[in-house]
């Protein structure tokens, strides 16, 4: 008589490897926006801070060469303001690390089963989550002062920022564990790099009426290919040749800062 034996254990199903990615994404991501939550003054502010830079600025640059901007100032210096906040806000992802270094909270976390690209990828979508606010107050604000938005475009180019500050966010964490023991040179080097970038991308005034090294200095710089990428993309077209060069600038920083932050991270837990 042959016996049938009923297994009471339960079949463990492997889950696919981009899906445990993305759901460590989401814990780090969910992790971080917690304080932040918490302390909404701040975030508020932050949103707040582009559009002064806007009235401050704009006007100045209306009067200053207002009818040598194709599409308008407001089409060509919006876009410009939304990488400016992508800019400092992934380029300041290590400056919360280096706050975990000194409470032993980055040690606690190296030592989960997360994986570590979710730790920078987590760490730099979280800066995001305030650009789209202030993406959404700034259009809702300009609008009106004869600012065209064509949603599609929008869409795409706020993506495009995502994925640049990915490499963007992943390199500032890289800069924090490489400065972790004399934590005011991670904002010397960051200030540095910077604004050099800002000024050789085009985002504030045309290089085109600056000087010939500086318009050669921009084609090295990926910044500029994004900034021209946005700029295109906010006036409505999505596929032309800026666009495509502002994805292959984007993806190409996230690829390297993504190796530079995850070899940084691995050595320092050695």
């Amino acid at each position: 008589m042959t016996t049938l034996t009923v297994s009471t254990t339960p079949t463990v199903t492997a889950e696919h490897p981009s899906r445990n990615l993305l759901r460590d994404i989401r814990i780090v991501m969910t992790r971080e926006l917690k304080p932040v939550l918490r302390d909404p003054f701040t975030l508020l502010f932050g949103m707040i801070q582009p559009l002064v830079f806007l009235a401050l600025f704009g006007p100045l640059l209306s009067g200053s060469m207002g009818g040598s901007l194709g599409g308008g100032v407001w089409q060509w210096f919006v876009p410009a303001i939304l990488v400016m906040t992508t800019l400092f806000g992934t380029s300041a992802t290590g400056a919360n690390l280096l706050f975990e270094f000194q409470t032993g909270a980055h040690e606690r976390m190296l030592v989960t089963p997360l994986a570590r690209s979710s730790l920078l990828i987590g760490r730099a979508l979280k800066e995001m989550v305030p650009l789209f606010g202030q993406a959404v107050i700034v259009i809702a604000v300009m609008t009106p002062f004869a600012f065209d938005l064509h949603v599609g475009g929008a869409l795409v180019g706020l993506a495009l920022l995502a994925v640049f500050g990915i490499g963007l966010g992943s390199f500032s964490y890289a800069l924090a564990i490489a400065v972790r023991k004399q934590d005011w040179m991670f904002w010397m080097v960051q200030q540095t790099f910077l604004f050099p970038l800002m000024i050789l991308s085009g985002m504030l005034l045309p290089l085109e009426t600056g000087p010939e090294w500086m318009r050669i200095a921009a084609k090295f710089n990926p910044l500029s290919y994004l900034v021209d990428a946005e700029r295109t993309l906010f006036s409505g077209e999505v596929l032309s040749s800026a666009v495509l060069w502002g994805w292959v600038a984007a993806i190409v920083t996230a690829a390297a800062g993504l190796t530079v932050g995850i070899r940084s991270m691995l050595r320092s837990a050695a």
